[in-house]
């Protein structure tokens, strides 16, 4: 009989998890999480697949995130669409039993699914079957079909590559830009971005609306706000943080935090302690 393998203390699953989830430890408890890496073949253009499962939940569920300037494909039994960059913060409801899988793509790895600026889809979402007629359709039907994870995205990667993108270096810059604004936090203006990417500012802002679907100013703040959620709990001064993160004030950071979060900071660092 194979070794039992511990399962990983919650505290733990939460330092490796997505970034951009709310109260992420009660998410833990509800549910399970998993990530899957792309096949070479499609990695020009996904990030990642995500897969979300759920069992005899008691109580419904909701889980609140916090997005990232990202398109995402998601399909479960109750709604199977293409989400485009949510500017604000969006949750989802989980009853009962059911699965979610995702397929995030890459900042500006979308495009080539597209055939046309992304801020196309920012802030809406596109039916996978309106868009991409019976083979979109027929996709979704296999994937809820199949039990297996794993083997879903074998049959998403498969609809996506047989959409026949070509890859663009355009794009690969895009995506280096904006891991450029996520891993650096003293990153808190446009000017800074445009000095280090060769461009204008103006180039950047008619880049990012193309490419990523939003501005480059609404990227660095988004990803800024998901470093104050993660330092809020730590106790850290609100002003400080505020300047820190490169906000005018406190009361500026305090309005956007509770806007894309739910709840303001204080709040928030209460429920972060919890044990």
């Amino acid at each position: 009989m194979a070794a039992m393998v511990p399962r990983p203390s919650r505290r733990r699953l939460v330092e490796t998890r997505q970034r951009g989830w709310v109260d992420p430890h009660a998410g833990l408890d509800a549910f399970d999480f998993a990530r899957h890496a792309p096949s070479p073949e499609i990695s020009a253009y996904v990030d990642h697949f995500w897969v979300v499962t759920w069992a005899d939940l008691a109580d419904p569920y909701e889980q609140r995130i916090v997005s990232h300037p990202t398109v995402n494909m998601i399909i479960a039994q109750d709604f199977h669409r293409i989400a485009g960059v949510i500017k604000g913060g969006f949750s989802h409801a989980m009853r009962d039993s059911g699965r979610v899988l995702g397929t995030r793509f890459r900042p500006g790895g979308f495009r080539p699914f597209l055939g046309g600026p992304v801020s196309m889809l920012t802030g809406r979402f596109a039916e996978i079957d309106e868009m991409y007629g019976a083979a979109g359709a027929a996709l979704i039907e296999q994937v809820l079909a199949e039990p297996d994870p794993v083997a879903a995205v074998g049959l998403i990667e498969t609809f996506l590559l047989g959409l026949g993108p070509e890859e663009d270096p355009v794009a690969e810059e895009v995506a280096g830009l904006v891991a450029m604004v996520e891993g650096d936090v003293s990153m808190t203006r446009v000017d800074e971005l445009a000095a280090r990417s060769g461009r204008s500012v103006r180039s950047l802002q008619r880049l990012f609306h193309d490419y990523v679907g939003i501005g480059p100013k609404w990227v660095i703040r988004r990803f800024r706000l998901h470093e104050a959620a993660e330092r809020v709990g730590q106790g850290l001064d609100l002003a400080t943080l505020a300047t820190e993160l490169g906000y005018t004030d406190q009361a500026h950071l305090t309005r956007d935090f509770t806007a894309a979060v739910g709840m303001p900071p204080a709040a928030y660092a209460r429920l972060s302690s919890r044990p």
